[in-house]
């Protein structure tokens, strides 16, 4: 079976390319060093390359094939769409982390009974992200 024949299979859909399994999520920001060490601070993500030249970095997250890209600009414009949420294993202890370094969250955390709980935090130029703590639900299904 063609390698093109097995994605197809998979995916259910041809196509004329395959695909990689990696993406970044790319932010705009204002202060690119500021932004690179808050989220070492906040969520431990090291840098794979930085290129001040193109005011671009990428960050290696705890998920493999999954960056954050932070490209600096000039003014930062925030508006609705896509909130990225990064799953963490302890949603309270990441909280009261982020918090005692003076990061600003939207409201309580709150969780979808028995699923996961969330909540919403912003970076140093209020883009929205989210944290994610997925709930055990073996034993809810007995």
């Amino acid at each position: 079976m063609s390698e093109q024949a097995a994605a197809a299979a998979t995916t259910g859909v041809a196509l004329p390319f395959e695909k990689t399994r990696n993406i970044v999520i790319s932010v705009n920001v204002s202060d690119l060093d500021r932004s690179i060490a808050w989220w070492h601070e906040m969520l431990g993500f090291e840098p794979l390359y930085v290129m001040k030249e193109y005011g671009w970095c990428e960050l290696r997250t705890s998920i493999e094939g999954v960056g954050l890209g932070l490209g600096q600009v000039e003014q930062v414009t925030v508006s609705g769409g896509v909130t990225p949420t990064f799953g963490v294993s302890d949603i309270d202890a990441a909280r009261g982390h982020m918090e005692s370094h003076g990061v600003r969250f939207d409201g309580d955390t709150y969780e979808i009974e028995g699923q996961v709980k969330l909540c919403t935090f912003y970076d140093p130029d209020e883009n929205p992200f989210m944290l994610a703590e997925v709930l055990d639900m073996k034993e809810k299904r007995g």
